[in-house]
């Protein structure tokens, strides 16, 4: 295809005298009224008469005439497709620009809506003004956004971003990390659930979640054990990196209205993934603990 831009100039002429040098001559003729700057809103332009003796530029749609030629012949060489960041969030929209690069190794802007657009691979769909939006994932996750134009094909990678936790297929909205369960249990797997124990350990997915566990394997469970007297130790594993635990008590599980955080501890350095919390005030007859475990 070929893209012709022609620039057709009245011709205003002047006398010019004769003159010469030892590097040149000039014999009488006529010359122009050229060398001038005209200019609007939308261009500027330098020239001279019978010729492009500058360049002018065009704004919209950015166009360049090069010094020299009294009309530009480019030939499209490729389609490139561009939006603003590399990175999208899942379920958010960006809008994609598509571009020809000429021969002259200048761009020529291409309507959105007279490209076909298309998404070869990963969450991501277009609409036909090129606008494209992420679905939802669950973790980071290659797209590729595909234009075609007058018979040249251009392609660019994106990455849609995992950026809310539990939103992905029939997993949204259950309280746990949707790239927890797809890790453990690949997709829409019905055992995945919160309240499943698929491992038979007593301890459902939403404790071992938190806990930070194994669903799918029995042994991988969260212990605690209560030894010692006059002081308690309680001792529990275990101790996983990204939770914080808290030791709670009360006096009665029946008339006691709620846990409350141990403060009368000592707490030596763990040993292993094995934490030991020492009660220095448990004189009470009777004393019951838990242990709260929290996962940002």
């Amino acid at each position: 295809m070929k893209i012709q831009r022609i620039l057709c100039c009245a011709l205003l002429t002047a006398s010019v005298h004769a003159g010469s040098s030892a590097s040149y001559t000039i014999v009488t003729g006529i010359t122009d009224a050229g060398g001038r700057r005209g200019s609007s809103t939308s261009y500027t332009q330098d020239s001279s008469v019978g010729a492009i003796a500058g360049i002018s530029a065009a704004v919209t749609p950015p166009e360049v005439v090069k010094s020299g030629y009294l009309g530009q012949l480019s030939e499209p060489t490729g389609l490139r497709v561009t939006t603003p960041a590399l990175t999208l969030n899942e379920t958010a929209a960006a809008q994609l620009s598509a571009w020809l690069t000429l021969d002259d190794a200048s761009v020529l802007a291409v309507p959105a809506t007279s490209v076909a657009w298309s998404a070869p691979l990963g969450p991501l769909s277009i609409n036909a003004a090129g606008l494209a939006t992420a679905g939802a994932v669950y973790q980071n996750t290659a797209a590729t956004a595909q234009a075609s134009y007058s018979g040249l094909t251009g392609s660019l990678g994106l990455t849609v971003l995992d950026t809310i936790a539990d939103n992905f297929g029939s997993y949204a909205g259950d309280g746990l990390g949707d790239d927890w369960q797809v890790q453990y249990f690949g997709q829409n797997n019905a055992q995945a659930g919160p309240i499943f124990d698929p491992d038979g350990d007593g301890q459902n997915n939403a404790f071992e979640y938190t806990a930070g566990l194994v669903p799918t394997d029995a042994n991988s469970r969260f212990l605690l054990n209560i030894v010692g007297t006059p002081q308690k130790q309680i001792v529990f594993s275990p101790v996983v990196d990204g939770r914080s635990y808290a030791v709670e008590y009360r006096a009665s599980l029946t008339s006691d209205p709620s846990w409350q955080t141990l403060t009368t501890v000592t707490t030596p350095p763990d040993s292993g993934v094995q934490r030991t919390v020492t009660d220095t005030d448990a004189s009470s007859a009777r004393k019951f603990y838990q242990v709260k475990i929290s996962k940002p």
